[in-house]
């Protein structure tokens, strides 16, 4: 299962220069072993009404929830003790703990582009390394 991080996300939906990585990882991953946070999904909404994107963010959800079998996953508000440990031991910011912790209670794989998650002990994984087989 991997979960994956909302600058993965946006990488293609704002075609950015990883798109193609992040197009080829999507395609040849199953819809049901990916997740997402709702953080992430709200981001996502956040930054593509700035762009005045709303008809993306609407093919988006129906492309991955409702079309897809995406998981969306929340941390509840009794995990929020872990999410500020996290926080002070891997010294992240709210956003990449919630995304820590969300991965953590599911077993995922964190995929994503921030580097911040290199000093945790989940690591991180990019597109490029689980297309080549280096998921693990």
């Amino acid at each position: 299962m991997y979960l994956v991080d909302t600058n993965i996300w946006l990488e293609r939906l704002l075609e950015q220069e990883r798109s193609a990585e992040v197009g080829a990882f999507l395609e040849q991953t199953s819809t049901d072993q990916l997740a997402m946070t709702d953080f992430s999904l709200h981001s996502i909404g956040v930054i593509l009404d700035r762009l005045e994107r709303q008809t993306v963010l609407l093919e988006f959800v129906d492309d991955v929830f409702l079309q897809g079998e995406v998981g969306l996953i929340s941390v509840q508000p009794e995990a929020m003790h872990r999410l500020v440990v996290v926080m002070e031991q891997f010294k992240l910011d709210f956003d990449d703990a919630y995304q820590y912790v969300a991965a953590e209670q599911m077993g995922a794989v964190i995929v994503s582009f921030d580097g911040d998650f290199d000093r945790t002990e989940r690591k991180r994984r990019e597109p490029i390394a689980i297309l080549r087989g280096n998921a693990a």
